[in-house]
C-alpha cells in the first residue's frame, strides 16, 4: 500500500484536542483538509507525522508547546483604556482585534476582559502554552504524479 511522502498533495481527518480533552478544531464535520506535505502551512510536527502515513491509517501525536505556537508571553497582554477603542465597538471576550505597530506591522489581539474603563488584550495566539493532541487519519494521497 502506497505511503506519504514528502511532496505528496494528502487530504486527511484531523480532531485537535488539549491536554484537558477538550476539542479545539476538528475537520471531522466538514470535508477532509488538502495538505501538500513540505509546503510548511501546518504545524511541522502534524506535518512530520503524515510522513510514511497510508490511505486508512489512523495517527496519535502530541505536540509540545514550543514544537507548536510557542510559549505563553505575559509581555504580549496588554491593559489599555476603553476609550482608545472606537466609543460604538460591542466589545466581546474572545473576539479578534487588529491594531498597527510602530512599523506598520499588523498585530492581532484577542479580547481577554474589560470593563467600561480598560481593555486587557492578549497578543498571544489563542493556543499558545498549550500541548496539542491529534487524531489524524489519511484519507487520499494524489496519485497523479506517480
Amino acid at each position: 500500500m502506497r505511503q506519504a511522502t514528502q511532496g505528496d498533495d494528502v487530504r486527511v481527518h484531523y480532531v485537535g484536542t488539549l491536554s484537558n480533552g477538550a476539542v479545539f478544531d476538528s475537520s471531522r464535520e466538514r470535508e477532509p483538509m488538502d495538505v501538500s506535505i513540505g509546503a510548511g502551512g501546518l504545524i511541522a510536527a502534524f506535518e512530520d507525522a503524515l510522513l510514511g502515513m497510508a490511505v486508512g491509517e489512523v495517527k496519535n501525536i502530541t505536540v509540545a508547546p514550543e514544537d507548536a505556537y510557542g510559549p505563553r508571553q505575559e509581555a504580549m497582554v496588554r491593559t489599555v483604556a476603553r476609550e482608545q477603542l472606537p466609543p460604538n465597538m460591542d466589545l466581546k471576550v474572545g473576539m479578534m482585534l487588529e491594531g498597527a505597530g510602530q512599523g506598520g506591522q499588523v498585530f492581532q489581539f484577542r479580547v481577554a476582559d474589560f470593563d467600561d474603563n480598560r481593555v486587557v488584550l492578549d497578543g498571544n495566539h489563542p493556543l499558545a502554552g498549550q500541548t496539542l493532541k491529534f487524531e489524524i487519519e489519511m484519507v487520499a494521497i494524489d496519485e497523479s504524479d506517480d
